[in-house]
């Protein structure tokens, strides 16, 4: 509530964005919605501010994950408790590839444990981006938007539903792909996860 106060709130609000992609474990949306709320008019662009700096942030993650995945990502991860889900962000990745990105940008799944992992798997930059800048802009946008016409009224509404509808956005979205999964799934499945759990393990054959 005081950064939102702040006479450069802007310059925090992508400062916690920036970082949050990549480290640092608090999520902005607060301080966005904070300041949303007292200037409305401004909400669409506060929106789109936070979606850049975020995708700036997970661009950093992804640095992070590449080239400095042992030294440096292993360590934070560890440090932020996330480290126990490496492997399954690594199945997911298998799995789903950019959407996996796309979903955690858009969720409360921890966005820069998929930006560390999309570095360490060299994953593709073009659809990292893409992916990441969808995903950031569905949730931050939304608010922006919804700000921006109806103002303060819409606030009820946001803390209401927003993360309702969001989530159902998800759960359809991730239903799709494991029903795309199963139709196209077979016989070496069981093995692939056992692959899978494990690869994390081993350093990154591309640096």
């Amino acid at each position: 509530m005081d950064k939102a106060a702040h006479p450069h709130a802007v310059w925090w609000l992508a400062f916690f964005c920036f970082i949050e992609a990549s480290f640092f474990p608090i999520p902005p949306h607060p301080l966005l919605g904070l300041m949303c709320l007292a200037e409305p008019k401004k909400a669409l662009r506060f929106s789109i501010i936070a979606t850049l700096a975020s995708v700036a942030g997970g661009l950093f993650g992804y640095a992070i994950g590449y080239l400095l995945y042992d030294s440096v990502g292993v360590p934070l991860l560890t440090m932020i408790g996330l480290i126990d889900s490496l492997p399954a962000a690594k199945c997911t990745f298998d799995e789903y590839g950019a959407y996996a990105v796309t979903i955690a940008a858009a969720t409360p799944v921890p966005f820069k444990l998929l930006t560390i992992t999309a570095g360490f798997l060299a994953m593709d930059l073009v659809p990292f981006l893409i992916a990441s800048l969808a995903g950031r802009a569905l949730i931050f946008v939304t608010v922006g938007i919804l700000f921006q016409i109806f103002g303060r009224p819409i606030k009820r509404i946001i803390d209401e539903y927003l993360g309702t509808v969001t989530t159902v956005f998800v759960l359809l979205v991730v239903g799709g792909f494991l029903a795309i999964t199963q139709l196209g799934g077979g016989d070496d499945e069981a093995g692939d996860e056992d692959v899978c759990a494990a690869a994390i393990e081993e350093p990154a054959q591309q640096q």
